[in-house]
């Protein structure tokens, strides 16, 4: 396994809720790391039986393994670890954690090349409105990482790897193959960056995280018609429930109301008046 600055350079972020385990639904978990949400699903009551969605922010691992073993007991180690993307907050302590945990990372296929050295990720864009965040944003790392045999793509089918009862959903936008999971048996969605529940490009409102819903953040997203397409799929599913990649869990009424509006308001709420991607670039 290679590492690179998506790994490395540790970013001095953080917002009000870093730290807290929230348990949003039956075995879901969700902790906050500086900016960023990583959930532990829990399988069953055996030891071990659960699994990892993303990794946090580069040099986070200690954080999220010191939750692992409050949720579930000294020397947890999960069955998989499963990435919604891999953007640098959410594959920032990957390497570590596998080094330490000796388990599969599951992708979907379009997200290889960008785990396994073969592709960096665009550059952030600056250029689009929003606030500080959005101005800083070059400075955030864009390199891949190359994670070798220790990355499988998700299985065609749409299943998740040992997570019974979800299944995966292709929402691309923010990256090719991001994608996001929902538990049908209780609605449980979790969204990734498809859209999140935070103004991500303010930071302020990330400092504080202020409830607001919002599309997948600006600065790193690069195809605006495909991650419209992904919330109009995601909002059909009509989840109860759903944890998204930057921001406090949105839930019930609350949630379908909010993620009506974005559906219907798209265009006003998510994307940029001006932009290099949002003008064609790629």
């Amino acid at each position: 396994m290679k590492e690179s600055s998506s790994t490395e350079r540790y970013m001095p972020m953080t917002s009000s809720t870093s730290g807290m385990i929230v348990n949003e639904a039956d075995g879901v978990y969700c902790l906050t790391v500086q900016i960023v949400n990583v959930c532990f699903v829990r399988l069953s009551e055996k030891p071990g039986d659960w699994v990892l969605v993303d990794a946090g922010m580069p040099k986070s691992a200690e954080k999220i393994m010191d939750a692992a073993e409050e949720l579930f007991g000294g020397n947890a180690r999960p069955k998989a670890i499963i990435l919604t993307h891999g953007h640098f907050d959410h594959v920032g302590a990957i390497i570590d954690l596998v080094e330490r945990w000796q388990v599969p990372v599951y992708t979907h296929p379009l997200e290889m090349p960008f785990l396994t050295g073969q592709q960096d990720y665009p550059k952030p864009d600056a250029s689009v409105e929003g606030g500080l965040v959005a101005k800083i944003s070059p400075a955030f790392p864009h390199e891949g990482i190359d994670l070798g045999n220790h990355v499988q793509p998700l299985p065609e089918d749409g299943s998740v790897p040992h997570m019974e009862g979800w299944k995966w959903i292709h929402t691309p936008g923010h990256t090719p193959g991001h994608v996001s999971f929902f538990r049908e048996s209780d609605r449980v969605l979790i969204a990734g960056d498809a859209f999140v529940t935070v103004k991500q490009e303010s930071l302020y409102s990330v400092l504080t995280q202020e409830q607001e819903i919002s599309g997948p953040p600006r600065y790193l997203t690069t195809d605006w018609d495909a991650a419209r397409a992904s919330v109009q799929k995601l909002e059909a599913l009509q989840p109860d429930v759903a944890i998204t990649g930057h921001g406090i869990p949105m839930a019930a009424a609350a949630l379908r109301e909010n993620l009506y509006m974005l559906v219907n308001k798209f265009d006003e709420i998510a994307v940029p008046d001006h932009g290099k991607y949002v003008d064609g670039e790629r």
